[in-house]
């Protein structure tokens, strides 16, 4: 036992330092920073950018998974498909997994947000900031309410995503560029994790579930097609890809209007599906009786602090809920919840006490188990005629004529 405690301890102090490393480690002295609004990016970053065949104004897009604590930047190459081309670790986030209801929960938002170039923040408090977006049209239609969550520098959140500052010297040059490159909005996409089939039945019996299987579309969409899906939102649901016909438009609290979808993307998300499929049935078996315990945003800062024992870091990261987060067995789960639960109403109850931070929509489902079948297969969806998120002026290779007449749907058919 011991042996194992101490593996275990190591494992955990090299993951811990791997992140402080990626903390720590500064491109550029900023100090020495004259201009940090038209800052340019890094060498190394320039470099790969011209390996992968990206234009350095090109579009990009912005991907966040709370569980992994991970930020990636993704970017079109000359053929119109985006490809990763940098990633972080999030300094600090707060809250818990799930997606931000309210106005002081702490929660950091969830879901589909367009960034324009008026969400940049080159004056802000905590170095450089882009506001998410929150609320956005779905939020709104269900009643969310919150402002002002950023991505920001300085390592300290609440309810924002939070980088270092030389983090966000680049997250910010990324955006900057292609606002100048012609983009009119960047996607940013904000997970609660990777939405494999495995985490998906870690997760299955969280009461989040429902939204997280919505947002799963979205995440197919791009999967499958490698570029950020057209959003919108009817009857307070997301809706992906879609073409409204018959003269028909999107509310976000109506109805849905009529819809197409292109044969090429039904093919893709179909064959996408089967393996997911298999990959779900797979994973439901190897955690039969099993579900994921998140943890609180205490519990992981309690993580981070106990690793960084007698260390000096110039950042306090939160540390990420696969840290301070298990597998354990339904029955436990439903003890720890209810534990943490009855905590929450004493502390709300107990004289002079303020009240208690919200710690997210976090408890079991009472709803039966969907089959694996059920749960694993997404939706198909149409497919919109242009993409937003493309270059507002032809490619250089091709002309306007040309662009005109080439199918809409080759653009998101896969190679």
């Amino acid at each position: 036992m011991r042996i194992r405690h101490f593996a275990y301890i190591s494992l955990m102090a090299l993951a811990l330092s791997g992140c402080n490393d990626a903390l720590e480690t500064a491109q550029v002295d900023l100090s020495k920073v004259k201009n940090k609004v038209e800052q340019p990016l890094p060498p190394h970053i320039l470099t790969a950018m011209a390996a992968k065949g990206m234009d350095r104004n090109s579009p990009i897009m912005i991907r966040i998974f709370k569980e992994e604590g991970a930020m990636e930047i993704w970017k079109a190459k000359t053929d119109n498909r985006f490809d990763k081309v940098a990633d972080y670790k999030i300094c600090a986030w707060s809250g818990r997994l799930g997606p931000k209801v309210k106005t002081g929960d702490r929660q950091a938002p969830e879901g589909f947000y367009e960034l324009t170039r008026a969400n940049l923040n080159p004056n802000s408090k905590y170095y450089l900031a882009i506001n998410t977006g929150f609320p956005n049209r779905y939020d709104a239609a269900n009643g969310r309410s919150g402002s002002d969550l950023m991505i920001h520098g300085a390592c300290s959140s609440s309810g924002c995503y939070s980088m270092t500052d030389q983090q966000v010297l680049e997250i910010y040059a990324f955006a900057r560029d292609a606002f100048k490159g012609g983009q009119a909005t960047v996607q940013l996409q904000a997970f609660p994790f990777r939405m494999t089939a495995e985490n998906m039945v870690k997760h299955r019996l969280d009461s989040n579930y429902d939204f997280w299987k919505m947002l799963k579309v979205g995440y197919d969409n791009f999967e499958v097609t490698k570029r950020p899906p057209e959003v919108n939102v009817c009857e307070k649901k997301y809706v992906f890809n879609q073409q409204a016909t018959d003269g028909g438009a999107f509310n976000a609290a109506g109805k849905c209007p009529a819809m197409s979808t292109p044969p090429a993307l039904t093919a893709a998300l179909a064959s996408y599906g089967k393996t997911y499929d298999a990959d779900y049935a797979k994973a439901m078996s190897k955690y039969d009786g099993m579900a994921w315990y998140d943890p609180t945003e205490a519990e992981r800062k309690a993580v981070v602090a106990k690793l960084r024992k007698g260390r000096e870091l110039a950042y306090a990261p939160t540390g990420t809920s696969l840290e301070a987060g298990r597998m354990v067995k339904v029955a436990e789960l439903e003890d720890l919840m209810a534990k943490r639960t009855a905590q929450g109403l004493a502390a709300k109850s107990a004289p002079g006490a303020t009240p208690a931070t919200p710690a997210g929509p976090q408890a079991i489902s009472a709803q039966p188990q969907e089959t694996a079948v059920a749960a694993a297969t997404p939706a198909v969806v149409p497919v919109p005629m242009q993409n937003p998120l493309a270059f507002t002026a032809p490619e250089p290779q091709e002309t306007a004529d040309a662009a005109a007449k080439k199918p809409f749907w080759k653009f998101w058919a896969r190679n």
